[in-house]
């Protein structure tokens, strides 16, 4: 049975990797069709497209009565994109932080992950702390397209933007992609959601870790692939603006996904281990992007510390 669901898993990784790549490309594309400035589609549309696979996911979960597995999936998605994603990257390239909007929305990965340290506090998530969740969701997004408007031409993250989406193709090719992504993202995310579920009871995992580790792995691949095609291209600014957007959104739009489909408890772990480490490398992002020598870059050794924290977290889930 193990590895029936596991091909399954693996099978469904596939394909949500794959759709949400097609529905980032379909929706970013059309927007640009419609004249949508570069720097706007990369900090809502391309972020949100890159937390679709987490959306997906928290959404089967939670209607499978797996709540922790969702917010597990939301708080592991963060980690293993500052920890995995950032961290190879860095090692390939060193990421220089010269874009002003980048330098605005670091602040904000850090209020909203805040945030929802403090709503987890008691161990619990409500209806109405979900649409607390929703409504600073919106807020954020404004915030965004505020950014987006205050940013001119000579931002290298818009020049790097500007240059990645291009109106290369028709709306009726860019509709299409769309489209198809919207039918395959939530029936992949169902076969994940099923197998590791599976895989968990048959291991006498909780469903906390399944979340924090091969769901959070596999959700956070195409953000991997994503920022290390950036760094290949020398587009350093737009590779930290993935991990950044994406972040944002695991915690707003993910997490109010489970309170308020499946409210309840949660995992007394999550506050006092999870939530702490999340914290800790949203931290580091910040300091090494501002503090080492006034060089304002993640240097290759600090994207070699982020990793080997980010391994020795998902060894300390498996006591």
């Amino acid at each position: 049975m193990p590895l029936t669901q596991l091909a399954i898993f693996i099978a469904g990784l596939i394909v949500l990797s794959w759709s949400a790549d097609r529905f980032v490309a379909g929706a970013s594309g059309l927007a640009a069709n419609l004249g949508v400035q570069p720097l706007l589609i990369g900090m809502t549309i391309m972020a949100m497209g890159s937390s679709a696979p987490e959306i997906l996911i928290a959404i089967s979960a939670s209607v499978n009565d797996s709540n922790n597995l969702a917010i597990g999936n939301a708080i592991g998605s963060n980690i293993a994109n500052i920890g995995l994603v950032l961290g190879v990257t860095a090692l390939l390239r060193p990421l220089q932080v010269t874009s002003a909007s980048l330098k605005r929305e670091m602040p904000m990965v850090m209020a909203v992950s805040v945030f929802a340290a403090l709503l987890l506090a008691d161990s619990y998530l409500s209806v109405t702390e979900g649409y607390l969740l929703l409504v600073t969701f919106v807020a954020t997004l404004g915030a965004l397209v505020w950014l987006s408007a205050r940013a001119t031409r000579s931002d290298p993250l818009v020049q790097e933007l500007t240059a990645d989406i291009q109106q290369q193709h028709s709306k009726l090719f860019n509709l299409f992609w769309l489209i198809t992504g919207m039918i395959l993202l939530p029936v992949s995310a169902h076969f994940m959601v099923e197998a590791a579920t599976a895989i968990a009871r048959f291991y006498a995992i909780s469903d906390l870790v399944i979340g924090l580790t091969i769901v959070a792995i596999g959700t956070s691949l195409p953000e991997l692939a994503a920022c290390v095609a950036s760094v290949v291209k020398k587009e350093q600014d737009l590779a930290l603006g993935n991990i950044l957007g994406s972040n944002i959104f695991n915690i707003l739009a993910v997490l109010a996904v489970p309170a308020l489909l499946a409210p309840g408890g949660v995992d007394e772990l999550v506050i006092q281990r999870d939530v702490p480490v999340m914290l800790v490398f949203t931290a580091l992002v910040i300091f090494f992007s501002f503090a080492i020598r006034g060089k304002q870059r993640i240097e290759n050794w600090q994207g070699g510390l982020l990793l080997a924290g980010f391994v020795a977290f998902q060894f300390s889930l498996f006591p």
